[in-house]
């Protein structure tokens, strides 16, 4: 069985929308409002080097696979598999990419063999994926900025409780905080 981890830029008020850039009014938030620090993002190229395969809805996927393939630093991800969870993507573009058409695909990957699933952007699937039980782990940082709108990681439903454990943390210089959380099962 194979860990399915969402990883996240996130504020301190939950909203994951447009953190490189994007339509969001203040997208940009993470290197824009926030002194970059090296150390904090050491968890971004552990991820790359550990995770089996790549997870993205079909917005993220169209936001990352016209720019990711022409990034040195994007290399692994760019040649391990990626699958872009949609009903309307037919033809894939980026190198090594699948469509999966429902979230039982997505569980039927995830019992395979492989290295850690990762599962970058995509706030709609990132719910659905939760609301499923098909989340194990999540890898959050957290940046000291408050947006008041935007994409949220955490549905504002019931169906979305989940006891988390914390297993890794760190903080930075500039604010930045690290939590990686197991999901309890």
């Amino acid at each position: 069985m194979r860990t399915l981890i969402v990883t996240e830029f996130i504020t301190l008020d939950g909203v994951i929308d447009s953190p490189g850039g994007g339509d969001h009014p203040h997208a940009g938030w993470t290197f824009k409002d926030v002194e970059f620090d090296e150390a904090a993002y050491e968890i971004k190229g552990r991820e790359q080097q550990e995770a089996g395969a790549m997870l993205m809805g079909r917005v993220s996927y169209d936001e990352f696979a016209p720019v990711w393939p022409t990034m040195d630093e994007f290399a692994e991800y760019n040649t391990m598999p990626k699958y872009v969870v949609s009903t309307t993507l037919t033809d894939p573009t980026w190198h090594n990419t699948q469509v999966l058409p429902s979230l039982d695909a997505v569980a039927d990957l995830k019992r395979g063999e492989g290295g850690p699933i990762l599962v970058h952007g995509s706030a709609r699937l990132a719910q659905g994926l939760a609301a499923a039980g098909l989340v194990d782990r999540y890898h959050l940082l957290e940046f000291p900025v408050i947006l008041g709108s935007g994409k949220r990681l955490f549905a504002d439903t019931a169906a979305q409780k989940a006891k988390l454990e914390l297993v890794e943390h760190a903080s930075y210089s500039n604010g930045v905080r690290l939590g990686v959380y197991d999901v309890a099962r």
